[in-house]
């Protein structure tokens, strides 16, 4: 028996984009049809003897049990009340729904699935009358949350049992297990009802017959697998999606010789391992999507001759894919999806063809695009996204018919797009985003397209006018790209189905003619940013469904229209323009950034429903007003770099448990920091950096577990420092520079203390004694160096992105992205006395490191050599004496040194970067010799650079910084690079890091975007 199609409906409905009612119907109906298809009970039997009296008269008052409501079969299409065409002197065998058998006119089967039915279902319900049934079907009702009477177990009968999608609850009684002749058994979709262990050891035990198990959406949590080791060898069917299983699975369990269907998804706590060795048989369906599988996918694969599908979606399978795949001719259906597979995707694809949905996306694959995949005649769903697939687009494309979604984005596909797939004739959803294409594009010719969506790659010339043939289209998506040329919004007038359009970030010039019988389809989605607009586009105040404006970097000057607050937008960017007043908000925003812009007058107070407010950068006065605590809703405030004064509002230390970021930096606020830091809460950022702030640190800063960039750096703040702060597991950056700090660092009080900061900056203030050894020996951030490509990203979060203040090579920056491999150590300008420690040499993937204008003795530790990514350091104005160690010239990336003013001698090392410094890096330090210096040594030699310690390969994968924060080439010009990071990885490249970095961060704002859409509908 089949309990699935290789119909592309099922599939579609396998799409977790779907709803979890739309889910569970298809499930259901189209996986399994466990009774409706498989069983007689589900249609009309006549019989050649009449329905018992006894049996009518049960029937007759069951119907009266229950009341009907179409909503308690909201799963079925459409719901089908069979009971309605029951009545008093008819044959019951002749009922829609009732089956008898035809030499005793007993009634055997029953199916009320679908019909409505609500009520409960109580132990004294004339359908226990029923006791010659053998088919009983009652899915798709609502049952009111009851539990299942334990008169289930006198169907002595019973084949066939389905009461899923029942809204049954409560523990499954242990008397289903006395249904001992029971073949199949389906309680899924009943999220509410408990199976424990005892009651599924007797099931396993006692319904030897049993062949099909359907227990889906059961909370299973407690029950123990190894039961499953039991199961008869003659069982088919086992499905146990979002069940809650722990443990590991029984791999017995794949052996059993007539397993056809087995569905685990769903449950991430489970794990296991697929056969190695000998694993054959007749299995179907394999889905383990979801759950905590793990080791590799063995070659025995390819003996499962009748596979048709193969989910292995979200799991922790590694390992290349063997060849063996290749062999699964029957195969329909394939998903290797979110895994850490290594290598290609290898081309075995030539005799799969009935496979018809291919899905291998953020796996890790490298290498060309398997050219067999596009011999797959009936395929219509390929997605190989988030990988590092290269190469260019083959033309065999074209030959894909039935291709309806293409996603291949987040790649580094290059080359030309073939202008062929413009044209596929049953096209609804392709996405090209994120790759290296190049060339023009094509025209648009297959009338079934919907969306198109091509952001960040090399694209250029004109947008193609047969764009505007597209009828169906519904999003247009090319943002960041090299597209030029005048764009007329009114041409998408003609578009009336287009809900989404994304422009920004080319080289258009959008305009909008002025014409008053124009009928605008109605926009959801609209992106402009970069467009060279110079006005509101008037036809917005026609957009009753907008819920998405992005408008930033363009030539908007004035006041913000009024009108814009009528149009109900939850999103709403208008940065990097010359606003100068808003009057109105809209009621429903919840995200609004304004900054970089000229307003001056104080904002209206936020709606409730608002989470993100960004102003920053504007020249906004007067004082934060307390209301603003009102909106407890927030999530994210910047405020920074205006001309604020007063008070920081107490209140806003704890009138949200949601606020992640609090940034009012460089303002003139004075006064203390708020006091009341509540527990549990959630604040990630704090910066008020460049304010007039005093007082003590307020301690309740301690309940902040989840900070991770805390600056207070440039204020008036007088106290010791905060060893307290030591214990906050996930702290990043602590900046207190420039304020009134005093006394000795200290011991710490901690086992871990500071083990995640990365960047700390405690220069110009007044601390004493000796450098804070035993906290150096506690930053393990610092002394990672081996970090994985794909985890370098930019501090912060979906829509913000941390930055900070620093001062590097004598100069104040502001790092406008923070990358989360950029460490630092600055205690600069405080009276630090005592000698380096050789520990320093432990933090090695330290980039920059400061102890310049302090009171240091002794020598520059050797170990400072092994700091190999180091690439700036400056030692300067303190007592260091002795001779510059040769360990140093083997920092290969040392870009920037200063030991002036010192009391250093003998020669200077030479080779490498060394060779780059000019004197001013050793002035004032009259023992030393050599070149740059104009002093001679007297034997005129300078030390060689010993072999260093740690061996260093400039390989690409040797090292976390083999590319050196992309900056070779810089030269002494690189300190300067690094502070405006963003910047320079934007157009000096490093090509992965930028595309990786962006990318990353462009996954998670489309998801954010299909999430937003989604609530429109």
């Amino acid at each position: 028996m089949k309990h699935y199609s290789g119909d592309s409906n099922y599939f579609s409905s396998m799409n977790w984009s779907v709803s979890k009612h739309q889910f569970t119907f298809f499930l259901l109906f189209s996986l399994h049809s466990l009774l409706t298809l498989s069983s007689p009970s589900s249609i009309v039997s006549s019989s050649a003897r009449a329905c018992h009296e006894d049996a009518s008269l049960s029937l007759l008052q069951l119907k009266d049990e229950f009341s009907y409501d179409e909503s308690a079969s909201i799963d079925c299409n459409p719901p089908h009340p069979r009971m309605v065409s029951w009545e008093v002197g008819s044959d019951c065998c002749s009922w829609d729904g009732v089956t008898c058998d035809s030499f005793t006119g007993q009634v055997i089967g029953l199916d009320l699935s679908c019909s409505g039915l609500t009520g409960n279902l109580t132990y004294n319900s004339n359908l226990f009358h029923l006791s010659h049934l053998q088919k009983l079907n009652l899915a798709f009702n609502h049952f009111n949350f009851s539990n299942i009477p334990t008169e289930f177990g006198s169907f002595a009968h019973l084949t066939h049992l389905n009461l899923s999608s029942t809204f049954f609850s409560g523990l499954l009684p242990s008397e289903i297990s006395h249904l001992s002749k029971l073949v199949s058994l389906d309680l899924s979709i009943n999220e509410h009802l408990r199976l424990e262990t005892p009651t599924m050891q007797m099931i396993v035990q006692n319904l030897t017959q049993v062949r099909e198990v359907f227990l889906d959406y059961i909370n299973m949590s407690f029950v123990n697998l190894n039961i499953l080791v039991n199961l008869s060898s003659s069982f088919t069917t086992l499905s146990l999606v979002y069940c809650g299983l722990q443990g590991e699975f029984p791999e017995t369990i794949f052996y059993l010789p007539n397993l056809q269907y087995l569905n685990l998804m769903l449950n991430q706590d489970v794990y296991g391992y697929l056969p190695k060795t000998n694993w054959s048989g007749p299995l179907e369906l394999l889905d383990l999507s979801s759950t905590g599988f793990s080791g590799e996918l063995p070659v025995s694969i390819g003996n499962l001759k009748s596979l048709m599908v193969l989910e292995l979606s979200s799991c922790q399978i590694t390992g290349s894919i063997p060849a063996s795949l290749g062999s699964l001719e029957q195969l329909i259906r394939l998903d290797l999806s979110n895994n850490n597979w290594t290598g290609k995707i290898p081309d075995v694809f030539q005799n799969l063809s009935n496979l018809n949905y291919v899905s291998a996306s953020d796996s890790n694959f490298s290498g060309t695009l398997p050219l067999s995949i596009f011999n797959l005649s009936e395929l219509y769903w390929l997605d190989l996204s988030q990988n590092q697939l290269e190469g260019s687009l083959p033309d065999q494309i074209c030959g894909l018919s039935n291709l309806t979604k293409l996603d291949l984005s987040y790649n580094l596909l290059s080359g030309i797009i073939p202008s062929c797939l413009f044209g596929l004739p049953s096209l609804v959803w392709f996405s090209l985003s994120f790759n290296q294409l190049s060339g023009q594009l094509g025209e648009f010719r297959s009338k079934s397209l919907l969306e198109i969506t091509l952001e960040s790659n090399n694209i250029y010339g004109p947008i193609p006018p047969s764009v505007l043939e597209l009828e169906n289209l519904t999003n247009l998506h090319l943002p960041s790209n090299n597209l030029s040329g005048i764009v007329d919004l009114n041409m998408f007038s003609k578009l009336k189905k287009l809900w989404g359009l994304d422009l920004s970030n080319n080289h258009l010039s959008v305009i909008t003619s002025k014409t008053s019988n124009t009928t605008w389809p109605q926009f959801y989605r609209l992106a402009l940013a970069s467009c060279n607009i110079t006005e509101f586009p008037g036809f917005l105040r026609t957009q009753n469904q907008l819920g998405f404006l992005s408008l930033p970097h363009n030539r908007i000057h004035g006041e913000v229209p009024k009108w814009i607050s009528g149009l109900g937008m939850q999103y709403l960017d208008l940065s990097y323009n010359f606003l100068t007043k808003v009057s109105e908000l809209p009621s429903n925003i919840q995200y609004l950034d304004l900054s970089f812009n000229l307003l001056h007058q104080p904002l209206p107070l936020p709606p409730p429903s608002m989470y993100m407010l960004l102003i920053s950068s504007n020249k906004l006065s007067g004082e934060i007003s307390p209301l603003i605590c009102n909106v407890t809703t927030f999530q994210i405030i910047d405020l920074s770099n205006n001309s604020l004064s007063g008070m920081i509002p107490q209140c806003l230390a704890n009138f949200s448990s949601e606020l992640s970021v609090l940034n009012l930096g460089m303002n003139s606020l004075h006064g203390s920091i708020p006091e009341t830091f509540m527990e549990g809460n959630k604040l990630r950022n704090l910066n008020l950096n460049g304010n007039k702030l005093e007082g003590s640190l307020p301690r309740s800063l301690s309940n902040c577990k989840m900070l991770e960039v805390l600056d207070l750096g440039n204020n008036q703040i007088n106290d010791s420092f905060p060893q307290w702060l030591e214990t906050l597991p996930k702290l990043h950056v602590l900046v207190l520079r420039s304020n009134r700090f005093h006394g000795s660092i200290g011991e710490p009080e901690g086992t871990s203390p500071f083990s995640s900061l990365r960047i700390i900056d405690l220069s110009h203030n007044e601390f004493t004694g000796k450098l804070p050894t035993k906290y150096f020996a506690n930053f393990q951030a610092m002394m990672k160096v081996d970090v994985i490509k794909q985890d370098v990203e930019y501090m912060g979060e979906l829509y913000y992105k941390d930055s900070v203040i620093l001062t590097m090579k004598g100069n104040e920056f502001t790092l406008v992205r923070i990358l989360t491999i950029f460490t630092t150590i600055d205690l600069s300008s405080n009276r630090f006395d005592g000698q380096i420690p050789e520990l320093v040499g432990n933090l090695r993937s330290l980039l920059v490191l400061n102890f310049s204008h302090n009171g240091l003795t002794g020598q520059i530790p050797s170990s400072v050599g092994n700091l190999i990514n180091l690439e700036s350091l400056d030692l300067s104005s303190n007592k260091l004496d002795g001779e510059i160690p040769g360990q140093l010239a083997s920092l290969t990336f040392l870009a920037a040194l200063n030991l002036s003013y010192n009391q250093l001698a003998g020669p200077i090392p030479h080779g490498k970067q060394f060779n780059t410094f000019d004197s001013d890096s050793y002035i004032g330090n009259p023992g030393l010799c050599g070149l740059p210096l104009s002093e001679k040594c007297s034997n005129e030699l300078s030390p060689q650079p010993p072999s260093p310690s740690t061996s260093y390969d400039n390989n690409d994968s040797a090292s976390m910084f083999d590319w050196k924060f992309a900056m070779m080439g810089f030269g002494c010009g690189l300190v300067f690079g690094l502070s405006v990071g963003y910047i320079v990885f934007s157009t000096g490249k490093p090509q992965w890091l930028v595309g990786m970095v962006e990318k990353g961060q462009g996954k998670r704002l489309n998801r954010w975007n299909r999430r937003l859409a989604r609530r429109r509908n």
